[in-house]
């Protein structure tokens, strides 16, 4: 909704003081060596081809043959060469010499960089607040060790020893953050082919540090993108959930469980890289008695420990606490509400009142998560990080291999190597740094083939094919027309070392093979050909529900989660909003006819941030996943002790796939088996009822899962037949959704939730809350 609010004269002067300031723009990587140079060159040969006035200065290209080609037809402004006591060459900012060239954009290196004794400023930092103030626009780099926030965090993980640094707030500085994103195996290689001689961080870069730092990194401009859409719904006038990341919100009592329930807070905020919040309830003019007292002690003590932010409202009634925890909700944009199971007996909710039951009915976007019984569980459990099986065996390269395990290595050691360029939304550039590489490795003497592109008529893409090979498309005729696909068969012929595959997630046309593009990918990968390809992070299958909730499009094209863990390689390509925006305007994505379409419904600021936001996070947790496998010691998601199964209870209603696509992330994160069961209810009709039970079980083992298909059984017994279930699997948690039934139906079968509240307290039960797209927006009254 518009402002309609007057500016106060400070604002207004502060608008009019903006306007004259220079542009500030940082990329960013994990290491030297990451191409964030090349990347700055290349904005400015952009920006140059758009009649805008470029200059360099202090740029180090470290003789990379490939950034130097960048530097063709840019003019350089002389740095002031100057060397330290221990002889070291450096090149400071003169910045006499840029005022009066000035340019409207300068780029340069090195944003960390300390000047030499009795310069004008101590640092490369301070000399850009000084270029910006004069109207010229920066583009400059740094590495996520280097903000001092960061820096402390790298020298405990990894032992490395930053002497140069900069304010860990300086890319909140920035009017644009921008990720370079490389994987491990990409940095080594390029350290291989002797491209890389002369980063000072390289005795350090093993493949562990080097995934380290890269998830620091994508956490870090996760939290930055995180801090622009909170902003952007607050401006659109939206509350609740985002559905880009968790805020986890604990309800505790000042009672000896109320830490017990902050820590089981802690653990899932930690897992899911989210934030966490507590809240406790106190009476109006009540006070404490020594003993809750102390309670109150510890558990401020614990908040603060953890980091958590501490409220304490005080009430006149306990049947306040359901409808002010929904309002919390609402405005901290929690996504789970952490509680604990009710002691009441029946008799006495009945007369009281539940607090759980009441939150499960009340709650929309946020779902209810409410902790097992310590007393009836058997002991505290602490969510796992790594999976079941051990990562090697004790008996090491001495045990065995049975004919079976040594089949499935032999296949691994046959199969190509598959890498994933992935990015927020159409248009970031993954085709065209897909071809990069391509032609990168036909350089090196690889043999590589195109065996699918789509250049949706961008002539920079189309330009770096270059001398690529393009195997010819099958033609099929479909409806009376001719239609072309992947050529799988062909690639397999012509048997490249390396083939490029475009747009992962299409759907062939009928009659082909396969269904589905990456069924070909996999194919040509057991054939023992490798694959490059490229996908957006919305067509993955968990993640269907977060993206429909963010942009309001359900994605018909999707790809398992699994394909992208059966990846050797997976890279982001991460562009802003704003440049993306500026890309559609100038018609570099799609034609110009559709540019005006295309902003006012998927490239909207607000969808595009989220998206990122997204891919960000979703990236992050694949490193995460990757560092965990090469047997790292520490984890930036927490500890494990004991295994968790997850069990989801379904029905046949339209919310099923969101809760079996819930139900595999949390498994996932958690290293967790799952299954999924659904238990006849006889509303459905016999055929449809067929129908529907088979579309839910391929998801299920989709993506992973077990599907249990149970016996119909009286609506007053469905909580026992599934709780049995769910303990001789031995779960850990169980899944439902929240009701939509009838009141009618509930109160003549009454409440399987409120059922399962009162019988499953020795699990842990998640209450996943239906979501309602227009409670998002604040009403006006």
């Amino acid at each position: 909704m518009p402002d309609f609010k007057r500016k106060s004269p400070e604002e207004i002067l502060e608008s009019i003081h903006a306007l004259y300031n220079g542009r500030l723009k940082i990329i960013i990587g994990a290491v030297s060596g990451s191409g964030k140079t090349y990347h700055m060159l290349r904005d400015g040969q952009t920006l140059k081809s758009q009649g805008i006035d470029v200059a360099l200065c202090a740029v180090s290209t470290m003789r990379r043959p490939e950034t130097i080609e960048q530097l063709e037809g840019l003019e350089r402004i002389p740095s002031i060469h100057w060397t330290t006591q221990d002889g070291t060459e450096r090149k400071d900012l003169d910045l006499d010499a840029i005022l009066k060239r000035n340019p409207e954009v300068l780029l340069t290196d090195g944003l960390a960089h300390r000047n030499r004794p009795g310069a004008p400023n101590s640092s490369r930092l301070d000399d850009i607040r000084f270029l910006l103030t004069q109207g010229i626009s920066v583009i400059a780099t740094v590495n996520v060790y280097e903000l001092q926030g960061v820096t402390e965090m790298a020298r405990r993980l990894i032992g490395i020893d930053v002497k140069e640094t900069v304010p860990s707030d300086t890319l909140e500085l920035a009017d644009e953050v921008r990720l370079i994103d490389v994987t491990p195996e990409a940095l080594l290689a390029r350290i291989e082919d002797g491209l890389l001689t002369n980063m000072p961080d390289k005795t350090r870069l093993s493949r562990g540090n080097i995934g380290v730092l890269r998830e620091l990194t994508l956490r870090l401009v996760a939290e930055g993108v995180n801090g622009s859409l909170l902003k952007y719904r607050d401006e659109q006038g939206y509350t609740g959930a985002s559905g880009t990341s968790e805020h986890i919100l604990v309800s505790a009592q000042y009672h000896w469980n109320g830490s017990i329930h902050i820590r089981r807070g802690q653990q899932i905020a930690q897992r899911l890289g989210g934030e966490l919040s507590v809240v406790t309830f106190v009476n109006a003019g009540d006070r404490l008695g020594p003993e809750r007292e102390e309670f109150r002690r510890s558990i401020r003590k614990l908040c603060e420990k953890i980091g958590a932010a501490l409220h304490e409202i005080k009430i006149g009634s306990r049947r306040e606490i359901p409808p002010t925890l929904v309002r919390l909700a609402l405005e901290q944009n929690v996504s789970r509400i952490v509680i604990g199971h009710s002691n009441q007996t029946r008799a006495q909710e009945f007369w009281k009142g539940s607090i759980v039951a009441e939150m499960v009915k009340r709650m929309c976007n946020a779902d209810v998560f409410v902790v097992a019984d310590r007393t009836a569980g058997g002991g505290e459990r602490i969510l796992p990080t790594k999976r079941k099986e051990p990562l090697g065996d004790p008996a090491g390269p001495y045990r065995r291999l049975s004919e079976e395990q040594a089949g499935r290595r032999i296949e691994e050691l046959k199969r190509g190597r598959f890498k994933v360029y992935i990015g927020a939304a159409p248009g970031v550039g993954k085709t065209y740094t897909m071809l990069r590489e391509g032609n990168i490795l036909r350089k090196k003497n690889i043999d590589v083939v195109v065996g699918l592109l789509e250049t949706h008529g961008r002539r920079e893409t189309q330009a770096q094919v270059g001398e690529l090979e393009q195997v010819p498309r099958f033609v099929f005729s479909y409806k009376g027309a001719q239609l072309e696909e992947m050529d799988a068969d062909a690639i397999i012929a012509r048997n490249p070392e390396v083939v490029l595959v475009d747009e992962l997630a299409h759907t062939n046309v009928p009659g082909s093979l396969n269904k589905k593009r990456y069924e070909d990918v996999i194919r040509l990968l057991n054939a023992g050909i490798s694959v490059i390809s490229t996908m957006n992070v919305q067509h993955l299958e968990s993640l269907n529900d977060n993206v429909e909730q963010l942009t309001g499009v359900r994605v018909r094209e999707t790809v398992p989660d699994s394909l992208l863990h059966l990846a050797d390689e997976v890279e982001l390509i991460d562009v802003t909003p704003k440049a993306l925006q500026e890309r559609m305007r100038e018609g570099r994505i799609y034609a110009r006819e559709k540019v005006d379409q295309a902003l006012g419904n998927f490239f909207k600021t607000g969808n595009l941030i989220a998206l990122r936001e997204l891919a960000l996070r979703e990236i992050a947790d694949d490193v995460d996943e990757r560092l965990e496998s090469w047997e790292r010691s520490t984890s930036l998601r927490g500890p494990w002790r004991r295994e968790e199964v997850i069990f989801v209870a379904i029905t046949l209603s339209d919310n099923a796939e969101r809760l079996i696509r819930r139900g595999f992330r949390i498994a996932y994160r958690l290293k967790a088996s799952w299954h999924v069961c659904y238990i006849p209810d006889g509303v459905c009709p016999e055929a449809r009822e067929k129908e529907r039970i088979e579309q839910l079980q391929r998801l299920t083992r989709r993506l992973g899962g077990q599907f249990d298909l149970g016996q119909r059984v009286p609506a007053r017994r469905l909580h026992e037949e599934l709780l049995m279930r769910a303990d001789a699997r031995r779960c850990t948690q169980l899944i439902v959704g929240q009701t939509r039934r009838p009141a009618a139906y509930r109160l003549l079968f009454g409440s399987l939730t409120r059922r399962l509240l009162r019988t499953a307290r020795h699990m842990d039960l998640l209450v996943v809350a239906r979501f309602d797209h227009a409670a998002q927006v604040k009403r006006e009254e």
